[in-house]
C-alpha cells in the first residue's frame, strides 16, 4: 500500500468515526428530549389525577359526577394529543437528522464510486469492456435502489403524519360526541 493510499484509508476511517459520533449524538439528543417530555407528562398526569380524585370524592350526586367526568375528559384528550404531537415532532426531527447525514454520505460515496469507475475505465486493459460495463451497471442499480428506497421512505413518513393527524381529529371528535351523549343522558336523568 502506498503512502497516498494509507492517507486515504486513514481519512476515510476518521470520516466514518466522525459520522458515527455525529449520529450517536443526534440519537442521544432525541432520547434526552423524549425523556424530558415523558417526565413532564408523568408529573402532570400525577398532579391532575390527584386533583380529579379529590373532586370526584367531593361529588355527592351521580349527574354531577358524570359532568365532572366530561369536564376532565376533554382536557385529558387534548393533552394526550399534544403529548403525541410533541413526541412525533421529536422523533421526526431526529429521523430527519439521520436522513440528512445518510444523504450526504450517499452523495459522497456516489462521487467516490464514480471516480473509481472513471479511473477503472481509463486504466482498463483491452478486452475488459464487459467487466467495466458490469461495474457501471452495478453503480447505476445502486443509485436507482437508493432513490426508490428514499422515495418510499418519504411517502411512508407522509402517510404516517396524515394518519397521526386523522387519529388526533378522530379522538377529539369522539370526546365531543361522548360529551354530548353524557350531557343528554344527564338531562334525561
Amino acid at each position: 500500500m502506498t503512502q497516498f493510499s494509507q492517507e486515504q484509508f486513514a481519512a476515510a476511517q476518521k470520516k466514518h468515526v466522525d459520522t458515527f459520533f455525529s449520529l450517536t449524538g443526534k440519537l442521544v439528543e432525541g432520547v434526552e428530549k423524549l425523556s424530558v417530555l415523558n417526565l413532564q407528562a408523568a408529573k402532570s398526569i400525577f398532579a391532575e389525577t390527584q386533583e380529579a380524585a379529590q373532586k370526584a370524592l367531593a361529588e355527592k350526586e351521580l349527574p354531577d359526577l358524570f359532568q365532572l367526568r366530561h369536564a376532565l375528559l376533554q382536557p385529558a384528550v387534548e393533552k394526550g394529543n399534544a403529548y403525541s404531537r410533541q413526541a412525533y415532532e421529536i422523533l421526526t426531527a431526529t429521523h430527519q437528522e439521520f436522513v440528512k447525514i445518510a444523504e450526504a454520505q450517499f452523495v459522497e460515496y456516489s462521487q467516490n464510486a464514480q471516480a473509481f469507475v472513471d479511473s477503472v475505465t481509463k486504466n482498463a486493459p483491452a478486452g475488459s469492456e464487459s467487466a467495466v460495463a458490469l461495474l457501471k451497471s452495478t453503480i447505476t442499480a445502486a443509485h436507482t435502489a437508493y432513490d426508490t428506497v428514499n422515495k418510499a421512505t418519504r411517502q411512508a413518513a407522509e402517510i404516517a403524519e396524515n394518519n397521526f393527524n386523522a387519529v388526533t381529529v378522530a379522538s377529539s371528535k369522539a370526546v365531543k360526541e361522548s360529551a354530548a351523549h353524557t350531557a343528554r343522558a344527564t338531562k334525561a336523568a
